[in-house]
């Protein structure tokens, strides 16, 4: 399939509105959804869809038939069955799409599903290069459409709680922001580059796989790259740009700047030499500050081979931290109480993706800015971009480059 863009995703990227438009869902209307992407978050997002609006999956693509087959099987046998991704964005009975496809494949799909006049709820990192973010902005602005992106911390009531804290003062001057996120892929990551041949098999005549290599360099299909795509650069980012992509949006969020002024990061591959991108990182991200304050640091440390403590943030102020995941937050005040006892703490009783969706639902009916908009999601993938670039130069860069 060619992927010089094409006369309409031209147009709209250029800031041309298009104009193909799609009917006014109303309170009691079922959205009829385009499933763009099969893999295993998407199976997230349609569980999620269901819990919180009568939801109709109209059509499904996907480059591997048996990600296609499951979502037909899901629907009842009611949506349709496509190997190109157009073919979703030209029937004019969809209101949205969901894209969940790999990094490489998301500006282009989006852009295009705009340029069809479908909303969009496009999957983080939204982008897979800086100028990818610029041209996705572009597309979303010259039309009316709306484009979630999948930030769901944006709607996820204790993080919304945690943001008015600090955006209120609560916790003094913040200087330093820490984020981390471990996890142990040890258990279904293995070394072996074989292993998937008993435990995940692949029918490589059901896989369109020059199809699912798009623009990135042709190459020979591996189990590894296509269930492990996140981890070398043709497709994702690694961890920068998968993990600390949602962490480093809800610091741009809660700090109000978004963008590093200066980034450095020491990484390596120490357990997964298989891959590209390093298993193991600690980044640092120099922030400007605003009106008149001083600035603050965001540190990243994490690693793939061990999940103590998972992930999380900690703001720290100059009167009090607070400590947040995606299980609850709490508040910890200087000199009054140790961090066994907070003075303030939230629990988390709902997955924030449900929330989010619910938000995404909301905006097909009133036409209102989403919860986590295009701009929010391009820096946050922007962030993840520039320490990447960093660590693929000498260890550290000034942004923009001089």
């Amino acid at each position: 399939m060619p992927l010089e863009p094409t006369r309409r995703s031209f147009l709209i990227a250029t800031g041309i509105t298009a104009l193909a438009s799609t009917r006014v869902l109303g309170a009691n209307d079922s959205p009829r959804i385009g499933v763009i992407g099969n893999g295993g978050r998407m199976g997230s997002l349609l569980d999620s869809a269901e819990k919180v609006a009568p939801v109709q999956f109209a059509a499904v693509a996907d480059v591997y038939k048996s990600n296609r087959d499951k979502v037909v099987e899901r629907s009842g046998g009611l949506a349709t069955s496509h190997l190109d991704y157009r073919e979703v964005l030209d029937n004019k009975d969809i209101d949205a799409v969901f894209i969940a496809s790999p990094d490489h494949w998301h500006v282009k799909m989006a852009i295009d599903a705009l340029a069809a006049g479908k909303d969009v709820y496009l999957e983080k990192p939204v982008s897979h290069t800086i100028e990818e973010g610029i041209a996705l902005t572009k597309a979303v602005r010259a039309t009316n459409r709306i484009l979630q992106c999948g930030m769901q911390q944006r709607s996820w009531e204790h993080f919304r709680s945690a943001v008015n804290l600090i955006q209120g003062g609560s916790l003094g001057r913040i200087h330093q922001v820490r984020t981390y996120w471990w996890q142990n892929y040890q258990s279904h990551f293995s070394k072996d580059p074989g292993w998937t041949s008993a435990n995940r098999p692949v029918d490589t005549a059901n896989l369109d796989w020059k199809l699912w290599l798009g623009n990135a360099p042709d190459q020979e299909f591996t189990k590894e790259k296509f269930f492990h795509w996140r981890w070398f650069w043709n497709f994702g980012g690694g961890a920068m740009t998968d993990l600390f992509t949602h962490w480093i949006d809800v610091v741009h969020w809660a700090m109000q700047s978004d963008t590093p002024t200066n980034a450095q990061m020491l990484a390596d591959k120490y357990y997964f030499d298989q891959w590209d991108c390093p298993d193991t990182v600690q980044a640092a991200l120099r922030y400007p500050g605003t009106e008149g304050k001083k600035g603050f640091d965001v540190v990243y440390e994490g690693m793939m081979t061990s999940s103590i403590d998972d992930g999380g943030l900690e703001f720290r102020g100059t009167e009090a931290t607070l400590k947040l995941n995606r299980n609850g937050m709490s508040v910890h005040h200087e000199g009054v109480n140790g961090k066994d006892n907070p003075v303030l703490s939230e629990t988390s009783y709902r997955d924030g993706t449900i929330s989010h969706m619910q938000n995404f639902f909301d905006c097909l009916q009133s036409r209102k800015e989403p919860n986590a908009p295009v701009e929010a999601g391009v820096a946050a993938a922007r962030a993840g971009h520039i320490a990447n670039l960093a660590y693929r130069g000498t260890g550290q860069i000034h942004w923009p480059p001089k």
